[in-house]
């Protein structure tokens, strides 16, 4: 039945059932079934626009990437092939099989029972990033309820990482009752509200580096499109810096130019018809509130990729690829080379944009402490995710002692939560969950105040009173 369920999931893929969803939650909400049916269309058509904007432009920019990493002549022991590698592993054991169904089943019951209010079947793909941690702890220890236990106590942390970044992920990037649920990127919550409040202390936030800010002072140039295409060719020249007497190497730099400004172009148009998906559903649920029911308000689950070509995030993460290459082989006692994943950094930092309401330059430093501390939890883990790789059959490259997954293992939470699980220790792993317990209670009783709290930070006011007037 699991494998039955994991050929569904790799044969219709997110853009097929992301869309069965909303149809059927549009009419549990009484939307009309023509309306509820386009809503799920323009869902579909979001979606797989975004997936062919986003491959298409990374077999451009890739290959200078790789080039940057291979000019530098820098040679570290751990070598990042892609996050694709790590879904490979989750996929091929048999404790990762079990969560793909015991998984779905856990969080519709959590949902059900309004344990949370995040739909996160919904973006059921990225449950992979469980049973990855999951399969590395079973095939470390050889303890499947152990690692069964990982996976939920892990699954239960990202949630509340969700509840407390819902509203301002679907405040910021302008989808209607949606936010991003991928365990990878929305355990780095914490850190960033924690830095976000630090650098405003320091006054960081009177920096005022976004798009809006930028294309008011810069004109022409400040424009997104032209951000792009200028980041590009930067990036572009990073890649070519050894061959600029050749005349391909120009070209590939501008080509990566322009498709980032292509991305820069597109994106928003096709964000446009995915956010409009989901305008139904969110009316419906305020007419419903008007009449008086108590029903709850409540957040579906979308694939990251809805975020990756925003403005402030492709920007932000287009700059970040340069700085944690040259961190990643200064630091000291990292032994990981970030590779295929450094195009992924936009999807990395989604929500520390949200949180800083696309400051870039909050962003970046959000955004390289977060990478960093990535590099060294996977220079800690590498040996075991190696290992369970090798095992499943994935071929290491040549010269690469150890593998990993840059974008999918940079995770504080779980590779805190993966070390701790390792230990066996039952005093350390019972402390983890009565941190989870304190943590999920404080969320619950006040995420109200902390929604607020995120709001007023974004838009830089000081009270309740003012956030509601600049609400109405």
């Amino acid at each position: 039945m699991l494998e039955y369920l994991s050929k569904i999931m790799g044969a219709f893929g997110a853009a097929i059932i992301v869309p069965i969803v909303i149809f059927f939650i549009a009419l549990i909400m009484k939307v009309k079934v023509k309306k509820a049916f386009q809503s799920a269309l323009n869902a579909g058509i979001g979606l797989t626009g975004f997936g062919m904007l986003i491959g298409a432009y990374t077999p451009v920019v890739t290959p200078v990437i790789n080039r940057m990493v291979e000019d530098s002549g820098i040679s570290l022991r751990i070598l990042d092939t892609g996050w694709q590698a790590t879904s490979v592993v989750a996929y091929s054991t048999q404790v990762g099989m079990i969560f793909l169904g015991l998984g779905l089943l856990f969080q519709i019951i959590l949902f059900v029972t309004r344990y949370t209010n995040i739909f996160m079947p919904s973006d059921m793909w990225n449950n992979f990033s469980f049973m990855l941690w999951g399969s590395m702890l079973y095939i470390a220890t050889g303890n499947i309820y152990l690692a069964i236990g990982l996976m939920i106590l892990s699954n239960l942390y990202s949630l509340v990482c969700s509840e407390i970044v819902a509203k301002r992920w679907s405040t910021y990037y302008g989808y209607p009752g949606c936010t991003m649920t991928a365990p990878h990127h929305v355990c780095s919550v914490p850190l960033a509200i924690v830095v976000d409040w630090i650098l405003n202390k320091l006054g960081a936030n009177k920096v005022q580096w976004n798009p809006q800010t930028l294309q008011a002072k810069l004109g022409f140039m400040g424009e997104p499109i032209s951000l792009g295409l200028v980041l590009g060719c930067l990036i572009g020249l990073a890649g070519n810096f050894t061959r600029l007497d050749t005349i391909e190497a120009w070209g590939e730099m501008l080509k990566v130019g322009v498709a980032t400004a292509a991305v820069m172009c597109i994106f928003p148009k096709i964000a446009g018809v995915f956010a409009s998906a989901f305008t139904t559903i969110t009316d419906s649920s305020r007419k419903t509130a008007k009449k008086g029911s108590k029903d709850r308000v409540w957040f579906l689950a979308i694939n990251d990729a809805a975020g990756y070509g925003e403005s402030a995030t492709l920007l932000t993460g287009m700059l970040l690829i340069p700085i944690i290459f040259i961190l990643a082989i200064i630091l000291p006692g990292n032994e990981t080379l970030p590779m295929v994943d450094l195009i992924a950094i936009p999807y990395m930092i989604e929500l520390i944009i949200a949180i800083s309401n696309g400051n870039i330059f909050k962003s970046l430093i959000s955004g390289t402490i977060w990478c960093v501390g990535g590099l060294y939890i996977i220079t800690n883990v590498a040996p075991v995710f190696t290992s369970v790789a090798q095992d499943v059959g994935v071929i290491l490259p040549a010269g690469a002692m150890l593998i990993c997954s840059f974008a999918v293992m940079t995770n504080h939470l779980m590779g805190g939560l993966f070390i701790i699980f390792l230990t066996q220790n039952p005093v350390y792993i019972a402390l983890s969950v009565i941190v989870y317990i304190v943590f999920y209670l404080f969320v619950r009783f006040k995420r109200e105040a902390i929604h607020d709290y995120l709001e007023r930070q974004a838009l830089g006011i000081n009270n309740k009173e003012e956030l509601v007037g600049e609400s109405q």
